[in-house]
């Protein structure tokens, strides 16, 4: 079996790295064989224009004039890397979907070896595993470890560490798209669909001549759709934290009481005041706790999470391959 590869491409500033990209992934549009012995081939590169500060769009014109496997989706405007990326998955039609940047820092070479780990380990998602320092500075580094380690703490552990450079099933990744809304982040809503992704060691490479377009304000505003989308484990902390508060504010008043009974405050009327503002403020975050309860279950309603995900028999192929299936059209302006 030959597993067909839709690679996704969203493109916001690859004037000058997109062909370079492009030119890697020619190689693997004829028949390849992964370091585990799968076959694959790339059957289309999906380049998504995210309505960049460059010439991008003249560079994704020549490509598809170039190339009969490139194929276009133009955006209205600049979306974000998450909604170009969720754009180019719904307008995807292989058997598996791989997203990866347009500034070369993912080498094209590693889709093989992703492949093996969801073959041999069975996996819908694969990350990969930078093995390598990244090519950013310490804060930025720093900044991504800890948005990683909130998201883990955010779900109880199910998301793992998560990357761009991904592999995922394609009726898994289509099926995911379908129903994540602007307020999701991309790999919470692949949490939601997918068993627990793999991992997959790959060497990251510097990121062309251009630097990151993501500022530090961006950076933190993903963060928060990060903590936002993430579920309703904050608001399930928030109702834990008010329930302790109420304890302790009973616990506190007994022994306030205690003490006045055997005569130990000298301020006449501190006991009554720091006994009523412990007994109120308990009530009061109990009651927040209450109404966390209340919003947690309107926010996983509004959020949109499915039920549950209808795919194909796994026993009819590698997670059920459906590479003979017509892929949607793409229109273009």
């Amino acid at each position: 079996m030959i597993h067909t590869m839709s690679v996704v491409v969203p493109v916001y500033a690859g004037e000058q790295t997109l062909e370079g990209v492009v030119a890697e992934l020619e190689q693997l549009t004829t028949e390849n064989v992964s370091p585990g012995g799968s076959r694959y081939v790339v059957s289309e590169v999906v380049l998504v224009h995210d309505r960049g500060p460059d010439r991008s769009d003249e560079t994704i014109r020549a490509l598809t004039a170039r190339y009969s496997w490139v194929r276009p989706v133009w955006l209205s405007r600049n979306f974000g890397q998450h909604a170009a990326t969720l754009a180019g998955v719904s307008a995807s039609s292989g058997a598996w979907i791989v997203t990866m940047d347009e500034d070369g820092q993912h080498d094209p070479a590693a889709i093989g070896a992703l492949l093996d780990v969801a073959v041999g380990e069975q996996r819908q998602v694969v990350y990969a595993r930078p093995s390598n320092p990244r090519p950013h500075g310490w804060a930025r580094n720093t900044a991504s470890w800890l948005a990683k380690f909130a998201g883990r703490m955010m779900t109880g552990g199910q998301l793992s560490e998560f990357h761009s450079f991904r592999l995922v099933h394609g009726e898994v990744g289509r099926g995911m798209a379908a129903f994540c809304g602007p307020g999701v982040y991309l790999d919470v809503a692949l949490n939601w669909v997918a068993s627990r992704p793999g991992h997959c060691p790959v060497a990251m490479r510097d990121e062309g001549d251009r630097q990151s377009g993501y500022s530090w304000r961006r950076l933190l505003s993903h963060f928060w759709q990060l903590v936002i989308s993430s579920g309703t484990r904050p608001l399930r902390m928030v109702s834990v934290v008010g329930l302790l508060m109420s304890l302790s504010g009973f616990g506190l008043a007994i022994y306030a009481i205690s003490r006045r009974l055997l005569n130990e405050v000298d301020v006449a009327g501190w006991t009554s005041v720091f006994v009523a503002v412990l007994i109120i403020g308990g009530f009061l975050m109990l009651a927040i706790g209450v109404v966390a309860e209340y919003v947690a279950v309107a926010v996983g309603m509004a959020m949109g999470k499915p039920l549950y995900l209808v795919v194909s028999d796994p026993q009819s192929g590698v997670l059920g391959d459906r590479s003979s299936r017509p892929g949607p059209a793409i229109e273009s302006p």
